[in-house]
């Protein structure tokens, strides 16, 4: 998992003084953790079920879904039977 990009980073940091070590340190840890949380949010399935049903609900998405239905109101008037 070293590639030459961490390599250089590796590199860059030597000339780091103590505390600014210590606050990258901190900023990377916060932001795998943010990472984390994310990924963890988009597989967790009762999760996307709460976001599909807060969805369903959203009256701006209501509204959206109206409109595109309304638009494609005569193309689904071609004569073609549903499958």
């Amino acid at each position: 998992m070293n590639s030459p990009h961490v390599l250089k980073i590796e590199n860059d940091l030597r000339v780091l003084s103590l505390e600014e070590l210590e606050w990258l340190l901190e900023r990377i840890a916060k932001q795998v953790q943010e990472r984390k949380q994310i990924v963890n949010k988009f597989t967790d399935v009762k999760y996307m079920n709460e976001q599909l049903v807060a969805m369903a609900s959203d009256l701006d998405i209501k509204t959206e879904i109206h409109s595109i239905n309304h638009e494609f109101q005569v193309t689904e008037m071609d004569g073609l039977e549903k499958l």
